[in-house]
């Protein structure tokens, strides 16, 4: 008895696993596709092309939290199919498995409507051109609320209201409204440069942000990302059996400290690829420096059985079936648009007229003139042996003291701490650690290398400092300071620059423009698009304004994603890595001890905001080791 009371089992046990009702079922399925406004864009846009429409209306309002509309003169759709539209994968592009791999459309799951329908207030407007009437539907939170006819234009009009009305844990984490608007005019700049010939429009608060007449590839790439890029473009086209590739490249010259105005198109379909941006990378080695990036508008068009787009919801990752063919095909045509059309560096002096006029070019070369030619050391240099390192002596040319070179001189310096060369904190020579505020010691001797890098002698050995570095650490931490205390103050400019953006950046700048305030710019709009720089920081050299603004919206847009700074952060490392001495500028000896004093006067003197090491530390015994001594 005692055993089978042990066994025994209770007379009920509910079962866990249960269906969840189709309305939570579509809000989750929803979360993969609409993230945010932007979202919704690129989904209804990509409808609207699909429809064969010539004209695409976008309307949104409050960042498309309140608003967001797409209107377009395509097929429309019957009564029936208006209704069927918004049920989960209801779709007109797949029949079969192997429909699947032969997608040339940009919908295809049947995802978009649904999805959108489960997350906010949606009303449809539709009509074909062989129907007298259209069809008017309302659907909120999946459930369609009112259907009727309705006159209509041929075509369809869907808008959006109250995006995650009923997800209002979702909604609390959309960002400012300029943050998502910039994410809008992204969406909406990759479909409009993909169909060039159809016209688009952006109005956004009933501000028109974009018109855009259909006409060439070239002119979208103009209207769209600036016109400094209109006579600074190199055409890229090859044709093989296996795939085409189309568009345009910029010039060495147009290239960016960011990775800014980059698209690759796969069959008219957006794409990310860090794979393929690194054949394009390629292909400019050596034109660009190492950590400059270049400006591509590249369209690949191949068969679509050797693509798979259906590898995630937003269809921005793909995967092709020989990757290697596509990268080495990428890499040889855009190397081969730079080289046709002469943009590799080259000399020709036959070319250049002003040569051609000067005086040692249009006189006779004459015997006195050859002979007192073949006299100079740099004849001889060139063609005796054994007078490579000849020096003349000459009462001018004599160098004097050269041995002083060789001297070794006495510091006076404190040291500074042993350890891993570069990585540790500690005073500046000639400064008491207790007092890091106090000045570098005057018979500490400092030198400069080659117009880039600091010598400072210390106890057996010396540090070697990296201007640029160093003072990029110094101006971080005085713009973080001063963005948490009080604004930086401002000097009025006396004659105010005018900014004139492109939408995109116009909308980066209306989500950063109170926060430059706080760093000592004074920004203000003037007009559809433009903007008046009225004040700047007091160290801002006059006429460097925009520059400096360009500049920072460039690297701002671009942050790296991975790490989530806040607004006023990004701008304090931008700026600070903007305005930081350059590699390459020569300093007084003043200046160098006033950026080392500056420097151990920092929190952390020793690396820069990203990480890299403002100096690095060398022992004599290192050095002696080095020489095998």
């Amino acid at each position: 008895m005692k055993w089978l009371f042990l066994t025994a089992k209770p007379d009920f046990v509910p079962d866990k696993i249960t269906l969840l009702p189709d309305n939570i079922a579509n809000q989750i399925a929803a979360g993969e596709v609409i993230q945010r406004p932007a979202s919704a864009v690129k989904e209804l846009l990509e409808n609207a092309v699909d429809a064969g429409a010539t004209e695409i209306k976008l309307i949104i309002n409050d960042a498309g939290k309140a608003l967001l509309q797409v209107t377009d003169n395509g097929s429309g759709m019957s009564e029936t199919d208006a209704r069927m539209c918004f049920e989960r994968h209801a779709t007109s592009k797949i029949r079969s498995i192997e429909d699947l791999f032969h997608i040339r459309t940009m919908g295809f799951r049947g995802e978009a409507l649904a999805s959108i329908a489960a997350v906010a207030q949606v009303e449809l407007k539709t009509k074909r051109a062989e129907d007298e009437t259209g069809t008017y539907i309302e659907v909120e939170n999946s459930q369609v609320k009112k259907q009727e006819p309705v006159a209509s234009p041929n075509g369809s009009s869907i808008a959006m209201k109250n995006l995650f009305f009923n997800v209002p844990a979702r909604r609390n984490f959309l960002k400012s409204n300029a943050a998502e608007m910039r994410h809008i005019v992204d969406e909406f700049t990759r479909v409009a440069m993909s169909f060039p010939e159809i016209l688009f429009t952006l109005t956004a608060n009933n501000q028109q942000l974009f018109h855009l007449e259909a006409g060439s590839l070239k002119q979208r790439i103009v209207q769209l990302l600036g016109s400094n890029y209109n006579a600074r473009l190199v055409t890229v086209k090859e044709e093989t059996d296996y795939m085409n590739i189309y568009g345009f490249a910029g010039k060495p010259e147009t290239a960016k400290k960011t990775r800014g105005d980059q698209y690759f198109f796969v069959n008219n379909r957006f794409i990310k690829s860090a794979y393929l941006n690194h054949a394009v990378m390629n292909a400019y080695q050596e034109m660009i420096p190492s950590d400059s990036f270049p400006m591509y508008v590249l369209f690949i068009d191949l068969d679509p059985t050797v693509v798979d787009v259906n590898v995630h919801p937003t269809k921005q990752e793909i995967k092709f079936e020989d990757e290697k063919i596509v990268y080495a095909f990428v890499q040889a045509a855009v190397k081969h648009a730079l080289a046709q059309f002469s943009v590799t560096p080259t000399l020709d002096f036959d070319l250049d007229a002003s040569i051609q006029q000067l005086p040692s070019i249009q006189q006779p070369f004459t015997d006195e003139k050859r002979s007192a030619a073949a006299a100079g050391s740099i004849f001889k240099g060139f063609t005796q042996k054994n007078q490579a390192h000849f020096i003349e002596k000459s009462g001018s040319g004599e160098l004097k003291h050269w041995k002083d070179f060789y001297e070794s001189s006495e510091t006076g310096a404190t040291g500074l701490p042993a350890g891993q060369a570069g990585y540790e904190q500690g005073p500046v020579p000639g400064i008491q650690p207790a007092t890091r505020s106090a000045t570098l010691a005057a018979e500490t001797e400092i030198t400069q290398l080659l117009n880039t890098y600091i010598t400072i002698p210390s106890n057996n050995g010396f540090l070697l400092l990296h201007q640029q570095s160093a003072h990029e650490r110094v101006l971080y931490e005085q713009l973080s300071a001063a963005g948490k205390d009080k604004p930086v103050a401002t000097q009025q400019s006396m004659f105010p620059s005018t900014l004139e953006l492109t939408p995109s950046d116009a909308a980066v700048m209306e989500e950063i423009m109170e926060d430059l305030r706080y760093l000592g710019y004074t920004i203000g709009p003037f007009g559809k698009n433009t903007y008046v720089i009225q004040g700047t920081p007091a160290d801002v050299e006059a006429g460097n304004d925009k520059h400096i603004i360009d500049i920072l919206l460039e690297q701002y847009k671009h942050f790296s994603p991975e790490v989530k700074f806040s607004k006023r952060e990004k701008l304090v490392r931008s700026l600070a890595r903007q305005q930081s001495i350059k590699a390459g500028t020569r300093l007084t000896e003043r200046e160098m001890r006033q950026l080392v004093n500056d420097l151990f006067a920092c929190t952390t003197p020793n690396v820069t905001p990203d990480g890299n090491p403002t100096y690095l530390e060398f022992k004599q015994e290192q050095l002696e080791r080095m020489f095998g001594r």
